[in-house]
């Protein structure tokens, strides 16, 4: 169960030292994300501070295969060299039976714990241009999203208006609210309409580990496990919601966006619940005018993982085959390494041929804007 051209659309790089010294402007290098080891334990640093991570935890064991199993003591400098080598990655990729691949941050997806705009700012102008020559090494193979500092709405539409010229696919942020900033506030309207104007793709990832507010921070501050279990499902109903609820693709009803690394399981639950509150609720959002359904399916997209068979023929029964794509999700700890394609390969055979070449070709070259 293998189409002729297979895409990666949720993979990951890992950031090497050269993202915080070579590409960011001096004045920046001791405040911008970055990662630093001590006695054999890497942290994340922000703005010269220490990023609390949870139980001792190294941010090396989220970005090794495996990294969690017991035994197991990683720092930054074991990372896989598929993760910031782009020569590495394609070697990767061959030999997973992956053809191209949409890349996403891993240390930079704790982007929007940076407080400080202007160092937000150089934060993702860095890894953005450290991302695109990445990239550049094989531009028919390689993919990536890039970032946008949304602590500043302006300053996240300025680096947004570079991405299509360094070659990037879009750009991504966080489920969690920027300083309050729900992304239904019209104040983001601009982002959007450089979106549509550039071709970009949006993309909504978030990640375990961010000291962000949201509920997960709100409940859960020193344990691992909770946070992982519940930040990216939660996160991803929630600002589902801000965005098809709110209106904002109804508003601008070219804007592409994918909601990525939270699976398909909760999909089924979210999609009916937010159609039934249209139905019997619907007096309290006037502006929305097509069932959350019906936008999904016109203009979102979802990740799914290797074994999702339930939420898989769920969204294929619901007429969302169009909507998915596929991620491996290397090089993090809970990706299926080596052997992903396979697995998924193996999910893909209970629903057919038309639905794996949907999901891991025709989808993701739709998402990203690829002719």
């Amino acid at each position: 169960m293998r189409p002729e051209t297979v895409i990666d659309g949720d993979g990951h790089i890992c950031e090497p030292a050269l993202v915080w010294t070579e590409y960011t402007s001096a004045k920046f290098r001791d405040d911008v994300l970055q990662v630093r080891t001590h006695e054999g334990v890497s942290d994340i640093y922000i703005e010269g501070r220490k990023l609390p991570f949870g139980g001792g935890a190294s941010i090396a064991h989220a970005c090794v295969p495996g990294g969690f199993a017991p035994g197991q003591h990683p720092t930054w400098a074991d990372i896989p060299a598929g993760s910031h080598d782009p020569a590495a990655r394609l070697k990767v990729m061959d030999a997973e039976g992956i053809d191209q691949a949409l890349l996403f941050p891993s240390t930079h997806l704790l982007a929007g714990d940076v407080s400080n705009p202007a160092v937000a700012a150089e934060t993702c102008r860095a890894y953005n241009d450290w991302i695109s020559d990445f990239c550049k090494h094989d531009p028919k193979r390689l993919f990536a999203m890039g970032l946008v500092p949304m602590q500043d709405i302006e300053l996240a539409i300025k680096e947004a208006r570079r991405l299509r010229s360094i070659g990037l696919q879009g750009f991504m942020s966080r489920p969690e609210r920027y300083s309050d900033l729900a992304l239904y506030d019209s104040k983001c309207d601009g982002l959007w309409q450089i979106a549509i104007e550039d071709k970009l793709a949006v993309g909504i990832h978030g990640s375990f580990g961010s000291q962000m507010k949201s509920f997960s921070t709100g409940r859960y501050t020193d344990n691992l496990f909770y946070d992982h279990m519940i930040a990216h499902p939660f996160g991803q109903m929630a600002v589902m919601m801000d965005l098809l609820a709110g209106g904002v693709m109804d508003r601008f009803p070219g804007l592409r966006v994918g909601f990525f690394e939270s699976g398909l399981g909760w999909m089924p639950y979210w999609i009916d619940r937010m159609d039934e509150h249209f139905e019997v609720m619907g007096h309290h959002t006037p502006w929305l005018k097509r069932r959350p359904s019906e936008i999904f399916a016109e203009q979102c997209f979802v990740s799914m993982e290797a074994d999702e068979m339930s939420g898989l023929k769920w969204m294929v029964e619901k007429g969302l085959g169009h909507c998915i794509v596929w991620g491996s999700d290397y090089p993090h700890f809970d990706s299926t390494f080596p052997g992903a394609y396979v697995e998924a390969s193996e999910t893909f055979e209970q629903v057919g041929a038309d639905v794996a070449t949907a999901v891991v070709y025709d989808n993701p070259r739709r998402y990203m804007g690829v002719t």
